[in-house]
């Protein structure tokens, strides 16, 4: 077994860095074979995981948070996709959210991450591939699509210096309501049906939560071939701050505005106005007209605390 290191430095506020020793001598503690390598530019961390996969690596392990892990997530796929099938994918967990790694099944702290790592567990899982916007020939990610309202406080919580997880978006989401309240009127496309409104937000989810704690989909499964989806209508200032609480209990079905539906592939487009949109917690656009989303089940391994049976 060999496995390839990838450490964002700067993630989680400089915690990557201050990491290195602890991941390092865990790693020879347990005698595992690895090489390290630290990202040094937007898109590093993808062009060294798509490298260690076509080099064979058994393992390609992220320490970082949602951001990085989404850019290995690319690498890896990539490669899947020209037929270098052999390596999985290991979470350390560092970063500000942790939201894929929370939805499979990886510790979200440094120390029990790494144990996981060390026990190679393995089991497949869901991946989601976003096209439109700045991605026009398309983006894997692993835990959800925000467009809309989500994604403003996505991006509102990423300016945040003093903050980090959930209390970061909480402070984006109270920003985010005083300038983001024009909700684009969409064409939501489902397996088996459509919706028409007025949509203050769409989220398409493989796992449950987003932003370190707002549990979009609270049933969501990132092994059971479907995306579970959180469509909110429009609504007034006084309204989203009543309905902040039950996402983040993961209540909100049954509020009046909040659909919960479940599809494998979804395709939103703007009949007025556009939307902001993201993956995994990065951007995939700002004024959005039309996003492509479907599910490719079972389309990585990762190592999880729990492995498959079959």
């Amino acid at each position: 077994m060999n496995y390839f290191i990838i450490v964002n430095p700067i993630s989680g506020r400089g915690l990557g860095e201050k990491s290195v020793p602890a991941i390092e001598f865990f790693l020879r503690e347990h005698g595992l074979e690895y090489t390290l390598f630290r990202t040094e530019r937007p898109w590093h961390a993808s062009e060294l995981a798509e490298q260690a996969a076509r080099q064979k690596y058994d393992v390609v392990v992220c320490a970082s948070g949602d951001g990085v892990f989404n850019e290995v997530l690319n690498g890896l796929m990539r490669a899947r996709k020209a037929g270098f099938n052999h390596t999985a994918l290991g979470i350390i967990s560092i970063g500000t959210g942790n939201d894929f790694a929370g939805g499979v099944g990886i510790p979200t702290t440094l120390k029990e991450s790494l144990t996981v790592l060390a026990a190679n567990k393995r089991r497949k899982v869901d991946i989601g591939l976003v096209t439109g916007g700045d991605y026009p020939r398309g983006r894997y990610f692993g835990n959800g699509i925000g467009i809309g309202f989500d994604a403003a406080v996505g991006f509102a919580a990423l300016q945040l210096r003093f903050l980090r997880g959930l209390p970061a978006y909480l402070v984006g989401a109270l920003q985010t309501v005083f300038f983001y309240y024009k909700a684009p009127r969409l064409h939501i496309k489902l397996d088996d049906e459509v919706i028409e409104q007025n949509s203050l937000m769409v989220s398409v989810m493989n796992g449950q939560r987003m932003g370190g704690g707002f549990r979009m989909a609270p049933n969501g499964d990132p092994h059971d071939g479907l995306f579970d989806l959180c469509i909110a209508e429009t609504a007034g200032k006084l309204r989203i701050f009543g309905l902040i609480p039950f996402f983040i209990q993961g209540k909100q079905e049954g509020q009046p505005e909040i659909k919960m539906r479940r599809s494998r592939k979804i395709t939103v487009t703007a009949l007025d106005g556009s939307f902001p949109a993201h993956a995994d917690g990065e951007t995939l656009c700002l004024k959005g007209k039309k996003l492509t989303v479907e599910i490719l089940p079972g389309a990585l391994e990762v190592i999880t605390d729990k492995e498959d049976k079959r």
